[in-house]
C-alpha cells in the first residue's frame, strides 16, 4: 500500500514575520525516499536526506537563496489528508508549516477562447506594486510597460485561470527578469543568447521545465513568445520555436506569490532583477 505521503504537496510557511508558500514533492523507491523542494527563493532541488516512520517525516537539504547559516530542516506528520509540522529559520527559531496535496489541474482538451484583452491600459492601470515599501521604477512609455531598474515586481489586479498569453519584450545587456503565469510558475527571461539551455535558461519553466532549444535574440532585440496554460500543462513558442510542446509544470516556482494551485492568479512581470520592457501584453482567456 502507497504510503500517504507519498506525492506532490502545496507548503504554507508561517513565520513570526512572514508566510510564504513553498512546494515539496516526495517518491517511495525501492531504495527508499526521494525528493524535490522548492523554497521562499530560487529553483527545485533534490532533497539529500529523507526519514520516515509511518505517517511521519523530516528532512533536511542546503541552503539556496535563502541566506540560512546551516541546512533547512523540517519535520513533520500526515493527519486528516495534511502535512503540518515545524522548520529552521535562519535566526535558529522555528516557523510552522502546512501541505495540503497539489491538485493534478488536468487540462481541458477542448477550451473555448473568449474576448483578447490588451495587459497595458493608461498608464498602469490594471496593475499594483508587489512590494509597496521597495522602490517601483515601473511606468507606461507610449503604451509601453518599462521597468528602468531593479525594484518592485508589478501584479495585474485580474485574475486567470486558463489563458493564452502573447508577450513581445526586450531588455539591456545582462538583464534578468521573467513572467509569473498565475503569479505561480515563471517564465524565465533572461540575457544568455546562444547558451545552452538548461532549467534556469532564457523559455525555461524555471528549475522545472528545460526549453527544447535556446531561442532567445541577442540584447536588445525584440522578442515575442506565445504562453499556453491550461491546468497545469504548458506550451510555448518563443520567436516562431516551439520550445514546450504540452508539458506539466510540477509545482510553483520560488518566488511565487502562493501555493493556491486550484485558484486562478495573476500574471506577475519580475522587476526585483533587471530591466525590461514589455512592448506587447496580451491575454485570451480559455474556458
Amino acid at each position: 500500500m502507497a504510503s500517504p505521503l507519498a506525492g506532490r504537496w502545496d507548503l504554507t510557511v508561517s513565520r513570526p514575520d512572514l508566510t510564504f508558500p513553498s512546494w515539496l514533492e516526495l517518491t517511495e523507491t525501492d531504495a527508499g525516499w526521494e525528493g524535490r523542494f522548492v523554497g521562499i527563493w530560487g529553483s527545485a532541488r533534490p532533497i539529500p536526506v529523507i526519514r520516515v516512520k509511518d505517517d511521519s517525516i523530516a528532512f533536511s537539504l542546503p541552503p539556496q537563496y535563502e541566506g540560512f547559516p546551516q541546512d533547512l530542516g523540517f519535520t513533520g506528520k500526515f493527519a486528516d489528508g495534511r502535512l503540518s509540522g515545524e522548520t529552521n529559520t535562519k535566526e535558529g527559531g522555528t516557523a510552522c508549516w502546512v501541505g495540503v496535496r497539489a491538485p493534478d489541474l488536468a487540462a481541458n482538451p477542448a477550451p473555448n477562447p473568449g474576448p483578447t484583452v490588451s495587459l497595458i491600459g493608461e498608464g498602469l492601470a490594471g496593475w499594483v506594486a508587489r512590494s509597496p515599501e521597495a522602490a517601483n521604477h515601473w511606468s507606461n512609455v507610449s503604451g509601453e510597460l518599462v521597468n528602468a531598474a531593479v525594484g518592485t515586481d508589478l501584479i495585474s489586479t485580474a485574475h486567470y485561470q486558463d489563458f493564452r498569453l502573447v508577450a513581445e519584450y526586450s531588455y539591456p545587456e545582462g538583464s534578468n527578469s521573467g513572467i509569473y503565469l498565475r503569479g505561480r510558475y515563471e517564465f524565465q527571461i533572461l540575457d544568455d543568447f546562444g547558451a545552452a539551455p538548461s532549467p534556469g535558461s532564457s523559455g525555461a519553466i524555471y528549475g522545472f521545465l528545460v526549453p527544447r532549444v535556446n531561442a532567445i535574440h541577442p540584447f536588445g532585440k525584440r522578442n515575442v513568445v506565445e504562453i499556453t496554460l491550461l491546468g497545469r500543462w504548458i506550451s510555448v513558442v518563443l520567436n516562431g520555436t516551439t520550445i514546450h510542446d504540452n508539458l506539466e509544470i510540477p509545482g510553483i516556482t520560488g518566488g511565487a506569490m502562493d501555493s493556491l494551485e486550484g485558484e486562478p492568479g495573476p500574471i506577475l512581470l519580475q522587476g526585483d532583477h533587471g530591466p525590461v520592457t514589455f512592448h506587447r501584453l496580451t491575454l485570451t482567456p480559455l474556458s
